[in-house]
């Protein structure tokens, strides 16, 4: 088995030349492999347009290979080998995912770090920044949250803080400093609301999708923020009250098992 990782390329919010350029580095690093399929689970790939320019361009560098291009959520379901679920997944960004047996589908959230993402890495960071400089504004002291902030940030002050984060043009580098909050919510009330506004919203996005597909099965409790926080996940399951499951294998498995979906059809 051969790993290879790069950074992300977001079929609907990258433009063309770039995500194309992120594709074709990832895929050069795989080196001279032939597969006989292959599915991509992509960011934005609920949007048709990018979803067929990501299959154009994997059709180009994969010739003679069966290929799925479908929503990186999507592979949360196939990694956990549930055929009907929802998969809520918070990471740098956020979204819900629900696909009943019969396959049909519903999504909330993806819209992408500088719309939506709500409860997301970003969103959790920009609520944070708001606060403090709310702080700022109101002739109170920064707390925990802001000394931390402004630390993470490397600020002198809140006008800096403005700067910096202004400079950050991969949301990446604003997910990065999420970790203040929850690092601070025992000791900030400011925090702690956060955390838990942001469970709010991630829940919201489950009931939605709940909703809509009107399906049956597990959540699956995926991404890098909701793993690796346990004051979030706990938040989360509160505001649910339903049965979850942490995903406990990689994303890529889902991809390798609809692979291999494809090479029985």
């Amino acid at each position: 088995m051969v790993d290879a990782d790069g950074p992300g390329a977001n079929v609907a919010t990258l433009e063309a030349p770039l995500m194309d350029r992120r594709v074709r580095d990832l895929i050069g690093k795989l080196g001279d492999l032939r597969p006989a399929a292959c599915c991509a689970g992509a960011a934005g790939a609920e949007i048709p347009v990018g979803r067929a320019r990501l299959h154009e361009l994997l059709a180009r560098l994969l010739p003679n290979c069966r290929l799925a291009v479908v929503h990186d959520a999507r592979l949360v379901l196939a990694a956990a080998a549930v055929d009907s679920g929802i998969a809520l997944v918070a990471g740098t960004g956020s979204v819900a995912y629900a696909r009943t047996a019969e396959g049909k589908e519903a999504q909330r959230g993806g819209w992408g770090w500088m719309v939506g993402d709500d409860g997301g890495a970003v969103w959790i960071t920009r609520k944070a920044a708001r606060e403090v400089m709310r702080r700022s504004d109101a002739g109170e002291p920064p707390g925990p949250l802001g000394e931390a902030l402004l630390l993470a940030a490397e600020a002198r002050d809140t006008r800096q803080l403005t700067l910096n984060l202004h400079a950050m043009r991969e949301p990446m580098q604003w997910a990065a400093l999420a970790t203040t909050v929850f690092e601070t919510a025992d000791v900030d009330g400011g925090s702690a609301e956060i955390v838990h506004r942001a469970a709010s919203e991630l829940a919201a996005l489950v009931h939605d999708v709940q909703s809509e597909a009107d399906v049956n099965g597990p959540i699956i409790l995926a991404g890098g923020l909701l793993l690796n926080q346990p004051l979030l996940e706990r938040a989360v399951r509160d505001e649910l009250q339903q049965p979850c499951v942490r995903l406990e294998a990689p994303p890529v498995e889902g991809a390798v098992r609809l692979a291999e979906e494809l090479l029985r059809s």
